[in-house]
């Protein structure tokens, strides 16, 4: 590869951070800069269908498996790349973001693998992008250590063969990258997200016997698996290492998604890994496509909404069986829970439903799952243990008695449970609570002891705005309108303040995270994502 010309990409209004010519060198920028280039024109067409697709679901109220693709779903005949080593075992994975701490701990937790999440569970500050490349490039050279400034506990990394298997998350197609410009206009973040990445961690990942694996998030359709799959192929061939070396599980975590998971594995089927269930944004991309749907269509609180409910369990076993069809790992849902170091009984409780639900995925025949916090890891292993005992995954389970049709997926209806007064309340606190800390540069928060993301807050305030816009009577016999929401928003503020002390509250950025998801909540027009005016407001 001849050295490359200086990168025509400009960073824009951004601190120098320490070390950040480590990450962002003219080398490194140069090849963002040509990902932009050559992918960015069709992104945007992409988005620009999204929105087409989404006007056709308010006109139709209904999705069905794609007429055009019928002969890739009829075609038994083909298969997705063979699993690498790296990535055949992956029956617990651990999510979180790329901080210092959290890589350390993450990689040492006995996870098979860490989702190192540049997307929800970040918020994307110019420092988080950054310096979470910088601490996966000193992870994988063992360059990387933390000492805790409260508590003086020091971490460092365990052998290299008691690691977990990185698997990295850019963020969505959505989202700019405000500081780093290619002739004026903001680069997507899903691209130098990946770039930085990949461009400084390939041959590194492969000389440790591994690869440049990724998550790929808020997929909506196979135009754009296979967009991300022609990004695959020029960057394997940009830096020099054989096709097929890049890995991409995706998360069906949007209703449109969940209807082309056969085409999604096909486009990437050299460069395919798996399918991810995504609970809350999967919930979340309901909401926002039928949210103009009637009564038929509106969710009930989103902790009544279980994995058992019948169109979710559509969901989860189509996908099951899609992906074992095609010899592709399936991985089940996030156990959010965060261990109280106070209350044993809490504890008890929720680890009881934890290895229920772990349970349940390993019967179903998934190969592995999610957990948020390293105490979780062992329940899960025990869960997978039971079912795939030496046995690295169960791609074996065909799963052929699973029968899902179009209109299963979309059965909101078969649920019994309506939305409650309680149910608006936990919305506007977690949201608040969530929209605070993100503004503060903290993707991952611990909320009333769950560890609550991005995703968390897009529902949370889209069932506001669905209840809302529905006219949902609650139990109490209060009617959901704006003013409510207002009033519950101004008594959650209210108990914030008094809960956190007038000191605290003045230094952290509670009413501009009040006003901001009343905005989303309540404006007539619908955002879609809460990401694109809360990064409007992010400092850094």
């Amino acid at each position: 590869m001849s050295a490359p010309a200086p990168s025509p990409l400009a960073v824009v209004d951004a601190e120098p951070l320490p070390r950040q010519e480590e990450v962002l060198t003219e080398a490194a920028l140069a090849f963002v800069a040509e990902l932009h280039r050559r992918f960015t024109p069709r992104r945007d067409e992409l988005l620009a269908r999204r929105a087409e697709r989404r006007a056709e679901i308010a006109r139709t109220s209904t999705l069905d498996f794609l007429p055009e693709t019928a002969a890739i779903r009829a075609d038994d005949s083909w298969k997705v790349a063979p699993a690498p080593a790296a990535l055949n075992d992956r029956r617990v994975e651990i999510t979180g973001p790329t901080d210092r701490k959290m890589t350390i701990n993450a990689l040492n937790s006995g996870a098979k693998v860490w989702l190192a999440d540049f997307e929800d569970a970040s918020a994307p500050t110019w420092e988080n992008v950054v310096l979470g490349q910088l601490n996966l490039i000193d992870a994988y050279t063992r360059n990387i250590d933390f000492t805790d400034p409260r508590s003086g506990k020091s971490y460092a990394l365990k052998p290299a063969d008691e690691l977990a298997t990185v698997v990295m998350r850019p963020r969505g197609w959505h989202l700019e990258e405000r500081h780093l410009a290619f002739e004026g206009r903001p680069v997507p973040g899903a691209l130098v997200d990946f770039g930085l990445y990949f461009f400084h961690n390939a041959r590194r990942l492969i000389d440790l016997g591994k690869g440049p694996y990724f998550y790929l998030p808020k997929t909506e359709s196979h135009l754009e698996a296979r967009l991300w799959n022609e990004i695959f192929v020029f960057a394997q061939d940009y830096v020099g290492i054989p096709q097929g070396t890049v890995r991409a599980t995706v998360l069906i975590e949007t209703i449109t998604a969940a209807y082309e998971m056969e085409e999604i594995l096909y486009e990437l089927r050299d460069h395919a890994a798996g399918l991810n269930a995504g609970r809350w944004d999967y919930l979340f991309s309901i909401v926002k496509n039928f949210r103009d749907g009637g009564a038929k269509f509106v969710l009930p609180d989103r902790n009544l909404v279980t994995m058992t409910a019948p169109f979710m369990r559509a969901y989860t076993e189509l996908l099951v069986r899609t992906c074992h069809k095609r010899g592709a790992h399936a991985i089940g849902g996030m156990a959010a829970f965060i261990p109280s170091r106070k209350d044993a009984e809490v504890n008890k409780v929720a680890f009881e439903k934890v290895k229920a639900d772990k349970d349940r995925e390993a019967g179903d025949g998934f190969d592995g799952s999610w957990v948020a916090h390293p105490d979780l890891v062992p329940i899960a292993l025990a869960s997978f243990d039971a079912v795939l005992g030496e046995k690295p995954n169960q791609k074996d389970r065909l799963r052929e008695d699973v029968s899902v049709a179009a209109g299963d997926l979309i059965a909101i209806d078969s649920l019994d449970a309506k939305p409650t007064y309680d149910g608006l309340r936990n919305a506007v606190q977690v949201g608040i609570r969530y929209i605070e800390a993100w503004l503060r540069g903290l993707g991952a928060v611990a909320i009333f002891n769950l560890m609550e993301d991005a995703a968390t807050a897009e529902i949370s305030r889209s069932q506001i705005w669905q209840w809302i816009n529905a006219g949902v009577v609650f139990e109490n016999g209060e009617k959901a309108t704006p003013e409510l929401a207002r009033q519950v928003a101004a008594e959650e503020l209210a108990a914030i303040r008094a809960e956190i002390g007038e000191e605290a509250f003045a230094a952290g950025k509670w009413q501009q995270a009040h006003d901001l998801l009343l905005r989303v909540s309540l404006d007539a027009d619908y955002a879609d994502f809460l990401t694109l005016p809360a990064y409007e407001q992010l400092v850094g």
